[in-house]
Parts: structure tokens; C-alpha cells; sequence
């Protein structure tokens, strides 16, 4: 595909509503960064069902330039539409890069449309950077089961492409909203769309679980020893307001269901406080939470690696500490 532009593309994935999925609008924030680099424009594109919410809220976190396309077919992700539509789009304006949040659905779409477009994809990725002087983007992502972290760049085929995992880049503040609107009349007809949704089932083992979108985390792992040294984490949570997450060992071991699973095989989250409850940090764990704001750890082995990130650390016997907080917490609610 020929370069037209400069610019750095952010997918911004929509809700049934037409609001925004934060995934989208965390990505503008690096993109704004990669874009001033490269001397091009950040330019949002908007895909939905009367995505007017999804559309104020991109330019209110930094696009120059949103590109919108409205239709009763994108109310509900398929592959057939959304790829049609930004195939289209890359296309008929030619932008040198392209990030998508690496959802459910990004990781659905981004393989698909990269190769309709006949360019890389590099998946799953926790940082970006720019070489300035080639223009290439570095993406960065854990490879080897996350015992590395490899560098990537796509030095040909344009546009560059990745997906980036929700939860690593903080949503920015909101500002003014300058951004140039463009509305494209993008339509997939019906009958192009091979796939069908019957039934959404959005709960999991009987809870909702919103990692990425929580605020306060408390974790568990191996050092709960079964599902019944959940409850004293689980009473952690409740008296924090917090949501409960868990390591890969404890998700394995049969404890708690894989939705609530932290870590390089479950969900980036970047809460404002991780409470780490016997959870000894190994690298595929940290890849998952290190970019929360406080990191405070609870585990018995003082050596552990968790200690080495976490701000606060208590090295101690979780079953004593976590029932010794829940009391201090709740003495100093009353």
C-alpha cells in the first residue's frame, strides 16, 4: 500500500451505545508521542452505531483528526464489516501506522486486516517506540513464554500494524476537543457479513469481572493454597471496593476462573493500587501489573520476586497479614 501520510492511526473500539472501550482511547496517548515524532497527525477512526459519544470522547484525549463511520452494521463487532470498512479507510488515505487495542475483537481484527492489506502485524505489544530516522515503529513484546522481551520492526511493508494490550498506557486527561471530524458513508451490505451473534454471555463463573477498568486490585496466587484461601482475599476486596485478580498458578491450580487471571496469559491491568496477596512475581505475573500506580506485596518469602517492584512489601504470612488489615481498614471506615 502507498504512504500518503504521516500520520499514526488509534482504533477506537466502540460500545453497542456508540460510547468508547477504553482500550482505544488509552492508545492516543503513545500515539500522540510516536505521532509529534514522526512529524504526522494522531488521527482517531471510529467505527459504530451512532458513535457521537465514542467520537467526543477521542478528540477530548488528543486526536487531530478523527475519521467516523456510522452504520446499523457495526452496532455489534464482525470481522467482515469492520475489516471491509478499514481496509477501506487505510486505503483511501494511506497512514503509515496503525495501533489497535489488543481486545476480544482487536486481536480477531488485526490479523484479518493485515492481511488484507498485505502488511506485518506484530501482536500483543507492552511498550512503543519510534526509529526516527527509518520511520519504523518498535514494538515491543514478551516472547519465549516472557522470559524476554523482543524488539520489532516492520522496515517495508506499510502500513505498520500492531496490537497493544489493553491496560499498559494510561488513559490521559481529558482536554479541549480540537480534532477535525471526518465522516465517511461506508456501508457493508448484509449479506457480506458471514457471521451471526445469537446470545453475549458477559459473565464468567457467576461474577462480572472488570480488571482492566478497576481502579483497586486484590491478587492471589500459589500461597493461597486453595480456593477457601480466596475468602480472606476476597474480604480484602470487598471492604476496598476493589476487584479480585489472580495469578496464572492459582488459575490453574482450579482456584478462581480464569476471567479474574493477571499476567502475560490473562489481562494487562494498571490499576491505582495492586495489593499482591502471596504471589511470589514471576516475570509473566509482572508483565500483567507493573504499571500500577502502588504496588504493595504480602508474601511470606522475603526474597520474593514481587518485593523488587512493589512499593510497600510485608514480608509475612498472608493469613495473618490480609485479617489484620481488613480490621484496620474497617476501624478506620467506622
Amino acid at each position: 500500500m502507498d504512504v500518503k501520510t504521516k500520520d499514526i492511526w488509534v482504533f477506537v473500539e466502540t460500545n453497542e451505545d456508540g460510547s468508547a472501550k477504553n482500550a482505544g482511547i488509552e492508545l492516543l496517548g503513545p500515539g500522540r508521542k510516536l505521532a509529534d515524532k514522526q512529524g504526522g497527525k494522531l488521527t482517531a477512526v471510529v467505527i459504530g452505531c451512532k458513535p457521537e459519544a465514542a467520537i467526543a470522547d477521542a478528540g477530548e484525549h488528543g486526536a487531530d483528526k478523527i475519521i467516523a463511520v456510522d452504520g446499523e452494521e457495526y452496532k455489534t463487532y464482525s470481522t467482515d464489516a469492520y475489516t471491509k470498512a478499514l481496509a477501506y479507510l487505510v486505503e483511501k488515505y494511506g497512514p503509515t501506522s496503525m495501533l489497535i487495542g489488543a481486545t476480544a475483537y482487536g486481536r480477531d481484527l488485526g490479523p484479518r486486516l493485515s492481511s488484507r492489506l498485505q502488511t506485518g502485524l506484530t501482536a500483543d505489544c507492552t511498550d512503543l517506540d519510534i526509529d526516527e530516522e527509518s520511520g519504523c515503529i518498535i514494538w515491543t513484546r514478551p516472547a519465549f513464554g516472557g522470559n524476554l522481551m523482543a524488539s520489532i520492526m516492520c522496515p517495508e511493508a506499510r502500513p505498520q500494524m500492531g496490537t497493544v494490550r489493553p491496560g499498559v498506557f494510561k488513559k490521559e486527561a481529558a482536554a479541549e476537543n480540537r480534532a477535525e471530524i471526518m465522516r465517511e458513508d461506508f456501508h457493508v451490505a448484509a449479506e457480506e457479513i458471514r457471521t451471526e451473534i445469537r446470545e453475549v454471555i458477559r459473565e464468567a463463573a457467576g461474577e462480572l469481572v472488570d480488571l482492566e477498568g478497576a481502579g483497586i486490585i486484590v491478587a492471589g496466587g500459589r500461597g493461597a493454597g486453595s480456593s477457601e484461601g480466596f475468602a480472606c482475599i476476597r474480604e480484602l476486596a470487598e471492604v476496598l471496593g476493589a476487584t479480585v485478580g489472580a495469578s496464572r498458578a492459582a488459575v490453574d491450580n482450579g482456584w478462581i476462573s480464569h476471567s479474574h487471571q493477571v499476567g502475560q496469559t490473562g489481562k494487562t491491568v494498571g490499576p491505582k493500587l495492586y495489593i499482591a496477596c502471596g504471589i511470589s512475581g514471576a516475570i509473566q505475573h509482572l508483565a500483567g501489573m507493573s504499571s500500577a500506580d502502588i504496588i504493595v506485596a504480602i508474601n511470606k518469602d522475603g526474597d520474593a520476586p514481587i518485593f523488587g517492584v512493589a512499593d510497600y512489601g510485608i514480608a509475612g504470612n498472608m493469613f495473618e497479614v490480609v485479617p489484620a488489615l481488613i480490621a484496620e481498614i474497617r476501624k478506620s471506615k467506622a
